[in-house]
């Protein structure tokens, strides 16, 4: 487990160098990668002085934000970004993503999607030729929390798969999000055209966000088990 956890400290260390610069106003991801991310742009802005702004994506990048001292504010008052770096549970060859592992993929893509470059950091584990390749708990999707009978069936009746409720670990029930939602995660049965089934999915009446971040990232710094990073760019198509 050490080699993957230094795996993903090299690549958010690549990351965080490569794109981050003074008077940046930077979205910080959620999840495990990202806190080297933070540790690491901590570290840059105090020994280079750097004025940089984060705008989280969940509850944990806030906090991860005020404990590193680093300069916390919002959408409101940074409708654009220069650049978000975020984790991921899987990307492919084309760099289409599937995210929401941690159950913070809207707010994730709301972060992304304001930015003028979203970059992702992952380790070698999360590299794929085709999606559901390598991450095998399915497709997040955040519904609100009356409608995830219906939306269920509507997902399976018209893609197939399996769609489960997440449910918590620590508290009875289901997992809530950071918006107050439920989460299902859809196991497709099948290689599917991820862009027309992101959105056919997000017509579901019910549903706020799926985790698939279809022609997002444009560049992925995967770290790699021999100690290098690897770097992925979005293809042109």
């Amino acid at each position: 487990m050490a080699l993957a956890e230094e795996a993903k400290r090299r690549a958010a260390w690549a990351a965080v160098d490569a794109h981050v610069q003074n008077n940046h106003i930077l979205g910080i991801g959620s999840g495990s990668t990202i806190v080297h991310a933070v540790n690491r742009l901590a570290a840059r802005v105090k020994q280079e002085n750097l004025n940089v702004t984060c705008i989280p994506t969940s509850f944990q990048a806030r906090q991860l934000i005020l404990q590193n001292d680093l300069t916390l504010s919002d959408l409101d008052r940074h409708p654009e970004l220069d650049v978000a770096i975020d984790g991921a549970d899987e990307v492919d060859g084309d760099l289409n993503l599937i995210k929401g592992g941690g159950g913070c993929l809207t707010q994730e893509k709301i972060v992304a999607g304001y930015a003028k470059c979203f970059v992702i950091i992952a380790d070698y584990r999360k590299k794929s030729k085709s999606l559901g390749e390598q991450w095998k708990k399915g497709i997040p999707i955040e519904i609100i929390p009356m409608a995830y009978k219906p939306v269920t069936r509507a997902l399976t009746k018209r893609f197939g798969g399996v769609a489960e409720l997440r449910m918590a670990v620590s508290k009875a029930g289901p997992v809530v999000t950071d918006n107050g939602n439920f989460l299902l995660d859809w196991k497709f049965d099948k290689v599917h055209k991820w862009d027309d089934v992101n959105k056919a999915i997000k017509m579901i009446p019910g549903v706020v966000e799926t985790g698939l971040f279809i022609s997002m990232a444009e560049r992925v710094y995967f770290g790699m088990e021999d100690g290098s990073v690897s770097i992925c760019e979005k293809p042109v198509h």
